[in-house]
């Protein structure tokens, strides 16, 4: 096995790839699934603190617009940011 990091040490690299082994691919997708929701919460976090005056539904659209284009924002939402 080849380490993933250089700054990580290789038994704990190998115990960590033995433990996802050991979860299977479920329990792989559920921990994938668990970190993208961690990672769009601090997302929603940064656009509340940069946006203070949008409601729940602008910013998830704000949220929605890191990964959709404006056109496509416009077409599907009726809004893009900035508009």
């Amino acid at each position: 096995m080849r380490p993933q990091s250089v700054d990580t040490d290789p038994e704990i690299d190998a115990k960590l790839f033995a433990h996802y082994r050991a979860i299977g691919p479920a329990g792989r997708a559920q921990r994938f699934n668990a970190v993208c929701n961690y990672a769009a919460a601090l997302a929603l976090a940064g656009l509340r603190i940069r946006h203070p005056e949008a409601d729940d539904r602008e910013l998830r659209l704000r949220l929605a617009s890191t990964y959709i284009d404006a056109e496509t924002m416009r077409a599907a939402y009726g809004w893009a940011p900035g508009d």
